[in-house]
């Protein structure tokens, strides 16, 4: 609780007792009230009862721990790339992917009640980059904070008349700030997308409608490793719609992928596909099948 600045304790403390009462609707979330994640629950799971955690971590432990049926984390950012790292997250955590979430983003910027001009803003990393350019042409410096909303009530709780938030415009109206502009943003298409993690998956069946299945994979450290792993997605027709690669540890002798594609593990050319991964790397871990909340488009 002593994480989040105090304009905001209040209301974490309240909801995070309404979600201790009923945790079959609890869904957690990073961030404080008012975040776009906060916002992401609510359109995801509209009865839902969002819980407010400091970190990501925070949000899986509470799954984890049964304080929460789920938890809703952003993995992607159509400007600015990528949010969570599932590659740490997700492996040791028992957690799966269930489900995912499209969510355009529209920024505000806000200010104490009678501002000066601003010359500071803050919010998270990701909604800075998102918002680089506009911040630049405005000559206003941007300040990194943990998350959009907390930004928004250290505002609100510092009163300093030269320093703003960028956060939804929810966090304006619980933190009592002044909207400066709205629908900030480096290009209008910003978009987020969520990720639904619980302890267990859906049950999805091949056939009843399209679903993504994502998965985690080393290669080994030999030439065309990465080659010879993808080469099965090719022959088998399977659409593969994110690649990403990470290093785990100092070492640099390995690297990890995260990736997703189109289709259900029990689908034939799928599970060829897998297969072929499997010869030709260390490992290979699923870590969802989950319906699709958005069709991908092939070019």
């Amino acid at each position: 609780m002593q994480n989040y600045p105090a304009p905001a304790q209040a209301l974490v403390a309240r909801m995070t007792a309404e979600a201790a009462a009923d945790t079959s609707r609890a869904v957690a979330f990073q961030g404080a009230p008012g975040a776009n994640s906060h916002r992401a629950v609510l359109e995801a799971f509209p009865d839902a009862l969002p819980l407010p955690c400091f970190s990501f971590e925070d949000a899986i432990d509470a799954v984890r721990e049964g304080r929460a049926d789920c938890a809703v984390i952003p993995i992607e950012n159509s400007l600015n790339g990528r949010v969570a790292d599932m590659h740490f997250l997700l492996p040791e955590s028992g957690l799966v992917i269930t489900g995912e979430h499209f969510m355009p983003i529209r920024h505000t910027l806000m200010a104490i009640p009678g501002h000066a001009t601003i010359t500071e803003v803050m919010s998270h990393s990701q909604a800075l980059g998102q918002c680089r350019h506009w911040l630049r042409g405005q000559g206003m410096t941007p300040i990194a904070y943990p998350d959009t909303a907390g930004a928004a009530a250290a505002v609100a709780e510092a009163r300093d008349a030269h320093v703003g938030a960028l956060a939804p415009r929810l966090s304006a109206e619980l933190y009592g700030l002044d909207v400066v502009a709205e629908d900030v943003a480096d290009a209008e298409d910003n978009t987020t997308r969520f990720v639904v993690l619980a302890l267990n998956g859906p049950d999805t069946q091949p056939g009843n409608g399209p679903v993504m299945t994502s998965f985690l994979f080393e290669v080994k450290n030999i030439p065309a490793a990465l080659y010879k792993a993808l080469g099965g997605f090719a022959t088998n027709g399977v659409n593969m719609t994110k690649l990403e690669s990470y290093q785990r540890g100092a070492t640099f002798s390995a690297t990890e992928f995260y990736a997703d594609i189109e289709g259900h593990p029990d689908e034939a050319p799928v599970r060829r596909a897998l297969e072929e991964l499997a010869f030709h790397t260390k490992w290979v871990r699923v870590l969802g099948t989950y319906p699709q909340a958005r069709a991908r488009i092939l070019g």
